[in-house]
């Protein structure tokens, strides 16, 4: 395993991290299961595990608490708030009253008492970056959190968040989550070279694709995933973009054999190589998932492969931007946009 400092914290984290998004309902994965899980990511040298309190409204935390009892110094431990808890309208978003009452839930469901790195899951536009970087500055001064983060926020918004704790004297944003794979590259237009002018440690989700790049999906074959049962239309290719996706994935295929290589290695050597890039967040289901994930560690993708690569998906390119999570509010909703 690799190790990098993260951001500008001085903090070593492993090149791979764990993500629990799959633990719980979500995956239908056991405490058992997630426990095994936890052990094989941290013998293999795995420091950065990270949840959220949405994922299976909670259970990821619960189950992740469980399984990391009397090793929790070891670990980096990252957990994320803002999406919705309930019906309740102010169970969500990013406003002082909610973060800290939601730190204290997750503290309490992961059985802690600080979290490392706590992130905001989206952005919100009903909540000013004062407030929420006010809110998570004292929550840092009581030692309830060490950092906090940014997850999958359009890049002017990472840009307004800078200068919103600078002009106020408040701690910033220390690290970004955004989403990226060899089929999804439009961060590498304006997100990465936004958290490389600032310094962000970048945390990469989805390095596969939703199952894409695993290996599993192949051209004339029936997509049966775990990720395709629960989002057939991201799979039905009756659509143009998930056409092109499988159009790209049998090229990718062919440059991973000729390099001897998995497609999981490729896919996950691809995000890990880019300069701005910190960690690749792996979400396995199983622990045959995790060992597939694992043997990908270390992988390090020669100059001819990233040409290849370049050629079959062009750099900036996103094969499915209806996909993004990061799309200014005003781009879907008409009424953002008229007077």
């Amino acid at each position: 395993m690799q190790y990098r400092t993260l951001g500008r914290t001085g903090v070593q984290v492993s090149t791979l991290v764990l993500g629990a998004m799959n633990f719980g309902r979500i995956g239908r994965t056991t405490q058992d299961e997630a426990t095994a899980i936890v052990d094989a990511a941290l013998e293999a040298g795995i420091n950065l595990i990270d949840t959220a309190d949405w994922y299976s409204d909670g259970e990821s935390e619960e189950m992740v608490g469980k399984a990391i009892a009397g090793r929790r110094e070891d670990i980096v431990l990252a957990t994320k708030a803002t999406m919705p808890m309930s019906d309740e309208r102010n169970h969500q978003g990013s406003s002082r009253r909610w973060l800290v009452t939601e730190l204290d839930n997750s503290l309490r469901r992961l059985g802690v008492d600080h979290i490392d790195l706590y992130q905001i899951h989206r952005w919100d536009p009903r909540t000013s970056d004062e407030e929420t970087l006010s809110a998570l500055t004292d929550l840092q001064r009581a030692g309830k959190i060490r950092y906090f983060g940014s997850s999958t926020f359009p890049a002017y918004r990472i840009v307004q968040a800078q200068w919103a704790a600078r002009d106020n004297y408040l701690s910033r944003y220390v690290t970004e989550q955004p989403g990226y794979s060899i089929l999804q590259r439009g961060i590498e237009t304006h997100v990465l070279p936004v958290t490389e002018q600032y310094g962000l440690g970048v945390l990469v989700w989805s390095p596969l694709a939703s199952g894409w790049l695993s290996g599993a999906i192949r051209a004339g074959q029936e997509i049966t995933t775990n990720r395709s049962a629960s989002l057939p239309q991201r799979f039905d290719t009756a659509i143009a973009s998930n056409r092109a996706k499988l159009d790209a994935v049998g090229q990718l295929a062919e440059v991973a054999d000729q390099a001897g290589l998995t497609m999981i290695q490729l896919a996950l050597g691809f995000v890990t190589a880019h300069p701005a890039v910190t960690s690749a967040i792996i979400g396995p289901r199983t622990l045959d998932h995790v060992h597939s994930q694992l043997a990908a560690a270390g992988t390090v993708l020669s100059a001819d492969v990233l040409d290849a690569i370049d050629a079959i998906v062009a750099p900036g390119t996103d094969l499915a931007p209806h996909e993004k999570f990061d799309t200014p509010p005003a781009l879907l909703d008409p009424a953002l946009r008229r007077r």
